[in-house]
């Protein structure tokens, strides 16, 4: 095979830390490999005034780099496994299922310890619809509004006073060593997590049986 593997990732800091930890993994395994990334902005990650749910929900965070895939460009791609749609376009799978981070939801505010503490008119942010209608079932005084952009953008408008509290997964706050900001870990009853929130998923063209090899070891 090829003695370079070319891994597509996004280019926010969370994606980069993402597709950095499984290239160091790879190239702890096989040092006689040059391990590439291949950083791409994504439509979900260009449009960030439309609510993810109008534009297509998860499916614009992955087209731009299957198809970097399908086009021979990259060899693999690693994924958030909450991001992925449950169906893959002919030619590729998801093949490796990695270790996963802590799955909860996280409660960040600078303010309040967590949701039961805020009052009437509190503002929360959060760009996902399964967090949006088990908050506003669990807690109907609360507003809840769209927070787009990636994990350092929403914390800024939330330092900046455009919400109260905002709602971010865990995992992604400790990969990228912010663990700090947590307030408090949602409990399940509140806001029951994404399927596949904290893990890492790769997915690779369904004839590479080369690049799945290699992969075996980072099977969870």
């Amino acid at each position: 095979m090829s003695k370079t593997v070319r891994i597509a990732t996004r280019k926010s800091k969370l994606a980069m830390w993402q597709a950095e930890h499984i290239q160091a993994r790879l190239a702890s395994l096989y040092p006689e490999l040059t391990i590439e990334l291949v950083p791409m902005s994504t439509r979900g990650d260009i449009i960030l005034d439309t609510p993810l749910a109008k534009i297509g929900g998860k499916g614009l965070f992955v087209k731009e780099l299957e198809a970097a895939m399908l086009e021979g460009r990259a060899d693999l791609a690693v994924h958030s496994m909450k991001d992925l749609p449950v169906e893959f376009p002919p030619g590729l799978e998801l093949h490796t299922i990695c270790e996963s981070e802590d799955p909860r939801d996280a409660f960040v505010s600078n303010h309040y310890q967590s949701l039961n503490e805020l009052p009437e008119g509190a503002v929360v942010g959060t760009c996902s619809l399964r967090r949006r209608c088990q908050v506003k079932e669990r807690f109907p005084h609360l507003i809840i509004n769209d927070l787009r952009g990636n994990v350092q953008t929403r914390l800024r408008k939330l330092d900046e006073g455009q919400f109260d509290a905002i709602i971010l997964a865990a995992s992604g706050l400790i990969r990228l060593e912010l663990g700090e900001r947590i307030t408090s870990f949602i409990p399940v009853e509140d806001s029951l997590p994404a399927n596949g929130q904290g893990v890492l998923g790769i997915e690779v063209r369904s004839d590479d049986d080369e690049i799945k090899a290699l992969l075996e070891p980072l099977q969870c």
